[in-house]
């Protein structure tokens, strides 16, 4: 699995390979890998198979792309954090953008979940050495907060996990999530709510909130 390659905005050819991404996230997402086909994801786009095959070779190569765009947004909240950064901050804000990101591509969410529990087959080789270092450097990052006193010393791996976990169970889980508390969708204030909650939970953990 490798990175994608950032695409130049604007041109028809750009729009359209990002047209196919979006509709192979929501077809991958609603029933798997193996029951998702390419002309599914044609018909969804509102262009041919053939048009689909130009940009990617077979659906094994579009799945791979797919998990590329969804690793990349994933990490983008946790990629900006620093060591001279005060901790409350930094973590305030990846709460609430990984919060907006389960609003916002809660589809990708839950294509990336059902990857997962289904052993990572396509991310296997990812997880194991890209974001192992990955999640090394962050770790390394929280730590140094931790032993310069800005923190509590918890975990900075457990603090991570419980990152991801919180904010995208309102994606994975967002039927039951929105049936408990009887609502047909979630709305822009829920979302503020939700990223508040989170925030107050986590950072008081970690000694960031009186």
């Amino acid at each position: 699995m490798t990175e994608t390659e950032p695409q130049k905005s604007g041109t028809i050819r750009d729009r359209q390979y990002q047209a196919i991404i979006d509709a192979a996230i929501e077809e991958f997402s609603r029933h798997g890998f193996r029951a998702t086909s390419v002309q599914a994801i044609s018909d969804r786009v509102g262009t041919s198979k053939a048009n689909v095959h130009y940009y990617f070779k077979n659906k094994e190569t579009l799945y791979s792309k797919v998990l590329d765009h969804i690793v990349i947004l994933w990490n983008s909240s946790f990629d900006q954090i620093r060591a001279d950064e005060e901790p409350a901050v930094a973590l305030e804000r990846m709460i609430r953008a990984k919060v907006r990101l389960s609003y916002t591509h809660a589809s990708a969410s839950r294509l990336f979940a059902n990857e997962i529990l289904q052993g990572a087959v396509h991310l296997g080789n990812y997880l194991r050495h890209t974001q192992r270092q990955w999640v090394k450097n962050k770790v390394s990052i929280i730590q140094s907060w931790i032993d310069s006193g800005k923190m509590d010393p918890v975990d900075p791996a457990h603090l991570i996990f419980l990152i991801w976990s919180s904010t995208q169970h309102y994606a994975d889980f967002e039927t039951q999530v929105l049936t408990i508390l009887n609502r047909a969708e979630y709305e822009e204030e829920m979302i503020d709510a939700i990223a508040e909650f989170l925030c107050q939970v986590i950072l008081k953990g970690c000694g960031l909130r009186d």
